[in-house]
């Protein structure tokens, strides 16, 4: 039942711009049409592209405790210029104290399964709050940002959360996205100026140099497949 939603969805917006498969799916689903940001370049382009066409469409934010000063920096200038409610979820305290009492504050540090229990307490489990009871789910993510992503759809269910994912940017370039935050003089991330190039957590995310791929800077010390379990397949 799933892909053929999934089919009639794409076949419904082809012909659709962005922002009228934002309006089209804010009718279709109401009231269960999220957003979720993390502030990054994809993220302020489809930001911009809500609030400016003014879409019932809920926009959410995952806090783990441990962003960067500068993420909080375009929150709030976000905030200011577009005048649209973000959701802020956060970790549950319990989950964060075990950790830190059990393996101490920079246990990500030390294997693979460390990082990843991490990002499951301060990442997945918020979202999974957060997508509850919704039906589509849009997020920034470009075939472009990583190996992992290349055979991403434009519309498609995400069987571990279990809900349709619409990937509106997926065939941008960092060009293309540049170019629009650029045009229309959307809020950015002091730290891509920087050479932060995908930014998540402070302890885990680090400049990239020039040539290097794109999520290079994201747990750089690791050689596995660079992502937190969001998703991660």
């Amino acid at each position: 039942m799933s892909a053929i939603i999934v089919q009639a969805l794409i076949d419904k917006t082809k012909d659709f711009s962005i922002e009228e498969t934002f309006a089209f799916l804010a009718e279709e689903y109401k009231d269960k049409v999220v957003f979720s940001t993390s502030f990054g370049q994809e993220d302020q382009v489809i930001t911009a592209l809500i609030a400016n066409s003014n879409t019932a469409i809920t926009i959410f934010t995952l806090d783990t405790g441990r962003l960067f000063q500068e993420t909080y920096d375009v929150f709030h200038k976000t905030l200011k210029k577009y005048k649209k409610h973000i959701e802020v979820y956060f970790p549950e305290a319990t989950a964060v104290q075990n950790l830190l009492n059990a393996k101490g504050p920079n246990s990500f540090y030390e294997s693979v399964e460390n990082r990843k229990e991490c990002c499951f307490i301060r990442k997945v489990e918020p979202l999974t709050k957060a997508l509850k009871g919704n039906s589509v789910w849009i997020t920034g993510l470009r075939a472009e940002q990583s190996e992992n992503r290349h055979d991403l759809h434009l519309f498609e269910y995400d069987s571990k959360f279990e809900i349709i994912k619409f990937n509106p940017l997926l065939k941008w370039t960092l060009k293309d996205v540049e170019d629009y935050l650029e045009k229309n003089n959307v809020p950015q991330n002091a730290l891509h100026k920087k050479g932060f190039v995908s930014i998540g957590c402070a302890p885990c995310t680090r400049a990239i140099a020039e040539g290097e791929d794109i999520r290079a800077g994201r747990w750089w010390w690791e050689s596995s497949h660079k992502e937190c379990g969001l998703h991660g397949k």
